[in-house]
């Protein structure tokens, strides 16, 4: 290694500047006043006015939701009462279609029961058994 390439490297110099000469004029400068700070207060009465709308719209929501579970109670309980009648209803009209039922009340309009039935063959138009009228 040689002596030159371990010698530190010479940093080149800056030219070196004159002090500014003082001037005549003041380094004072004429300041406008501070600008008077914005009031909060109507900041704060928009965000209250927004807060209490949001309260009073959940309450007015809350509200209208407790009178439609109310509703939806009582149609709850009125499907209930039908679907009761309507059960009750069916069983009596099955009670009514019984053969039983109808031959009683076909008895007490003074029909009787054939005992000798006779059709008609549409085909051929011929009445097959005795068309006579039944007997008491």
């Amino acid at each position: 290694m040689s002596a030159q390439a371990a010698a530190p490297l010479a940093r080149p110099t800056a030219p070196l500047r004159a002090p500014a000469p003082a001037s005549a004029e003041p380094r004072i400068h004429l300041v406008s006043a501070p600008l008077a700070s914005r009031s909060r207060v109507p900041f704060i009465g928009v965000c209250m006015l927004i807060l209490v709308g949001a309260l009073v719209s959940v309450l007015v929501l809350n509200t209208t939701m407790a009178g439609g579970s109310y509703e939806q109670r009582e149609l709850q309980s009125q499907l209930s009462e039908l679907a009761q009648r309507e059960q009750a209803l069916l069983a009596q009209l099955d009670q009514e279609a019984s053969p039983e039922t109808l031959a009683a009340r076909a008895e007490a309009l003074g029909m009787v029961q054939d005992s000798t039935p006779a059709f008609i063959r549409l085909a051929d138009s011929k009445v097959i058994g005795d068309p006579s009228p039944a007997k008491k």
